[in-house]
């Protein structure tokens, strides 16, 4: 999302992504009718046509109001026209599932909560709570005026469909506010679980008074399909989201942990063919965590994207200190040659993240994370093997400089490290001091001038990072030279 909001070719290719997916999901509505008309479908439409225009224009204000409330609130949502499509296809899958296991085996038994368990993956959790909403709505809708069985069962199908109203409605805001802070599979199924109890009230108290002579066994018919529901709607999700996140490119926390994973090729690569700059990564990524939390930025996403900041460094990295035993192949070289070689990380980093299709923020953080910083130990090199003056835009990063706060975060937590490990003397004063000095340079450099990341937040990132520092390169006790005797 831009800071002063979407340009206008955005502006217009998002509406028109939101006309089509709308018109796309009334398709895939009609189709439904089949499923519920055995095949008569035209017969249905003519005796029904008006509740066919009452859903089409219900469904239609419902969109309006959905692509407006997130121009105004999050217009991050729909400045990507795969976000829209990703929404009503979700839209249509569940829509799809409800149709289904309701004609085929109870409308208690719909799997009412899967949408919310998906929403909350893909966007905030004031943004599923609204999506949720027109979730419910849109299958409230269509089983009062297209579901066959609603439109001709009378009473008893009515109340079913309030229940629906009522469980996809509570069930479903629960499971988003539970779901914030899962994030192992097994966690989903306990939330699951959990839901189970409201679910199953909500079906109980809303169908059970309508039965005419009902016994205990219709109360645990229903108890059964309400377990169904939210075991059902768990299962889809597990089965659902791996697609989502392939096919949208999501970052769920499923999905960080896995691209952080030591099976992950590219991190498998780096800690094969250059250790060194696998473990700076993972104490930079250790630091950026730290520093995202502290100023309230997706720790996780933070994280993750440490862990490929310099995956560059793959295309030579005999070249890069880290990586390097005794001798420096620099020494070899001219320092127009090495600054050539050490900048040009920051960009194959980029191409191999998009070659390996991991997501856009891995890429841009890649090839942001030095900015247009000078690289110094070559510049200085140079001044000493010229007789006047050099210009340090040739021996500097190409940028851009950092867009983002998790960019900022990287940049200042990779110097911080790797300056740190040069230090002979790694007492918490030296620390506290070259850290402020880094990012003091960085800021005299403008490199924070393209992202809305404020002195507040600069200040907590620079004490977090000198605190997780000091605790990495703590003092240890020195080991006493005594040889001990075989016992």
């Amino acid at each position: 999302m831009k800071k002063y909001g979407l340009s206008k070719k955005e502006l217009i290719l998002s509406i028109l992504t939101t006309a089509i997916c709308h018109v796309a999901l009334m398709l895939m509505m009609m189709l439904t009718l089949i499923i519920n008309v055995e095949g008569d479908i035209l017969n249905f439409l003519n005796t029904e046509i008006n509740n066919v225009i009452t859903v089409i224009v219900a469904l239609s204000i419902l969109s309006i109001i959905m692509y407006s409330y997130f121009l105004v609130e999050n217009k991050a949502v729909i400045a990507k026209c795969s976000k829209i499509i990703e929404i009503y296809v979700l839209l249509g899958i569940a829509l799809i599932l409800n149709v289904v296991i309701g004609k085929y085996v109870s409308p208690t038994a719909r799997p009412l909560l899967f949408f919310s368990l998906m929403a909350c993956m893909f966007v905030r959790r004031r943004e599923a709570v609204f999506l949720n909403s027109v979730f419910m709505l849109t299958i409230f809708v269509f089983n009062r005026y297209l579901n066959s069985v609603d439109v001709s069962g009378g009473t008893v199908q009515m109340i079913e469909s309030f229940a629906g109203l009522l469980t996809s409605f509570c069930g479903g805001v629960l499971c988003i506010f539970l779901m914030k802070n899962i994030k192992t599979r097994l966690g989903c199924v306990l939330v699951g679980l959990v839901l189970i109890i409201p679910v199953t009230v909500i079906n109980i108290v809303m169908q059970v008074p309508t039965m005419v002579g009902y016994g205990w066994f219709d109360v645990v018919e229903i108890g059964i399909f309400s377990i169904f529901d939210c075991l059902l709607s768990v299962l889809l999700f597990m089965c659902m989201l791996p697609i989502f996140e392939a096919i949208f490119s999501e970052l769920t926390p499923f999905r960080l942990r896995e691209l952080t994973s030591d099976n992950a090729p590219l991190i498998k690569k780096l800690k094969q063919q250059a250790l060194g700059t696998y473990n700076h990564s993972l104490v930079v990524a250790q630091l950026v965590e730290a520093c995202a939390s502290a100023i309230g930025e997706d720790s996780e996403l933070a994280r993750a994207v440490a862990y490929y900041h310099d995956v560059g460094k793959l295309k030579s990295p005999e070249m890069f200190a880290e990586n390097q035993s005794e001798y420096d192949l620099h020494k070899q070289l001219t320092p127009e040659l090495s600054v050539d070689i050490i900048r040009s990380h920051t960009r194959e980093g980029a191409k191999l993240i998009k070659k390996y299709r991991l997501p856009e923020i891995f890429a841009d953080v890649a090839v942001q994370h030095h900015g247009t910083m000078p690289i110094k130990y070559f510049y200085a090199k140079a001044l000493k093997m010229s007789d006047g003056e050099l210009n340090a835009g040739s021996y500097s990063y190409s940028g851009p400089t950092p867009a983002t706060k998790i960019a900022v975060i990287v940049m200042i937590c990779d110097s911080a490290e790797a300056a740190t490990r040069s230090l002979s003397d790694r007492s918490p004063e030296k620390v506290a001091a070259l850290v402020s000095n880094l990012v003091e340079e960085r800021m005299n450099q403008e490199q924070f001038v393209n992202c809305d990341v404020t002195m507040q937040e600069l200040t907590i990132i620079t004490q977090t990072v000198i605190n997780q520092l000091a605790g990495v390169y703590h003092s240890r006790v020195k080991y006493p030279k005594l040889v001990l005797s075989r016992k």
